[in-house]
């Protein structure tokens, strides 16, 4: 919302999954296109502003992922962070690359 766009409420996902399909940009690098990703909210981002670029979308056409043309900002509509989530750490890895953060490998 703070770039223009709105989120509203969608269809109930709550623990549900759904495909993911993506550019490869961003959060997304090195991960295939589709990958199963966990919902737990029924929030779904519309009217994209011009700043923002959809880099990945749901098997609805629901937006899933977001970037900043310029800015080192990016979103998600799903939650990487779940076990339910297929390459979550891969994104949890990327956005540490992004912002310049050394991932430590896991134990």
């Amino acid at each position: 919302q703070h770039f223009g766009g709105s989120v509203v409420r969608g269809g109930l996902m709550h623990g549900k999954t759904s495909p993911i399909a993506h550019d490869g940009t961003g959060l997304f690098a090195g991960l295939p296109s589709p990958f199963t990703a966990t919902r737990y909210h029924s929030l779904i981002v519309t009217d994209i502003p011009q700043d923002l670029v959809v880099n990945a979308t749901a098997d609805d056409g629901s937006v899933m992922g977001f970037r900043h043309r310029e800015l080192p900002i990016h979103g998600v509509q799903f939650h990487p962070e779940s076990i339910a989530t297929e390459h979550g750490h891969a994104m949890l890895a990327n956005f540490l690359k992004i912002a310049g953060i050394e991932a430590k490998a896991l134990a």
